[in-house]
């Protein structure tokens, strides 16, 4: 499926009109506006992938774990035009591709069908293991989790191998709105640095400095990035 927008320039200020055009109940308004600046710096200024290389084997892959507030997510992908924006309008309705969780096999651009918390991670080591497989070095594999969603056991296996194997195709951005109920508050990056990653904390609403941060270099390292926002 490729219905895009075209000859449109995105810009992040167009991003809250885009939100509001999705409407209805179940947005998880607070999980999706928490999400906001990391995805608009990821998209961008770092993914290489558009819609014309969104099938491209030599793309970069975003893998949304934190799926159950997708709205910026969309919001996100119609400004950059994957899709088109009007259907934004139907988000969560019964006919609408977008549904409350995103579907890999109805919105062009999304990677993996998610909502269920814990397993962005682990699906992020198995593509970013897929691809050395192959021989694809160039590819970069970024997950987006939440803090909370880090309490399911999952993800320490998933840290724990991807720190012992060196992967440095697989980058991590955790949205750190203090949410977790089993998290040391402020640990969260010495969490992955002690498993062998390379680890930044950041401001999650300053452009610039996640931009510097998802670009930080990491040779034969995994990367995680925490993004601090309010909630």
């Amino acid at each position: 499926m490729t219905s895009t927008t075209s000859g449109t320039t995105p810009s992040y200020a167009d991003i809250p009109r885009l939100m509001s055009l999705q409407t209805g109940d179940e947005k998880h308004s607070a999980a999706a506006t928490s999400t906001l600046d990391p995805l608009w710096v990821l998209y961008d200024r770092v993914l290489r992938v558009t819609p014309e290389t969104a099938e491209d084997p030599g793309r970069d892959r975003f893998l949304l774990s934190k799926g159950h507030g997708p709205m910026a997510y969309y919001a996100v992908l119609a400004a950059h035009g994957f899709f088109l924006e009007a259907w934004l309008t139907g988000f969560g309705g019964f006919t609408s591709p977008l549904g409350h969780h995103p579907d890999r096999t109805l919105v062009p651009g999304v990677e993996i069908g998610s909502g269920s918390l814990g397993h962005g991670l682990p699906i992020g080591v198995g593509v970013a293991l897929g691809l050395r497989a192959q021989g694809l070095t160039e590819p970069a594999v970024w997950v987006m989790t939440g803090d909370a969603e880090l309490d399911e056991g999952s993800n320490d296996e998933a840290i724990a191998f991807a720190g012992l194997t060196g992967l440095e195709s697989l980058h991590t951005v955790v949205v750190d709105n203090a949410s977790a109920s089993h998290a040391a508050p402020g640990h969260l990056a010495a969490r992955f640095a002690v498993a062998g990653w390379s680890a930044e904390t950041v401001d999650g609403h300053d452009h610039e400095a996640l931009y510097r941060a998802f670009t930080a270099p990491h040779p034969g390292r995994p990367h995680v990035v925490v993004a601090r926002v309010s909630r």
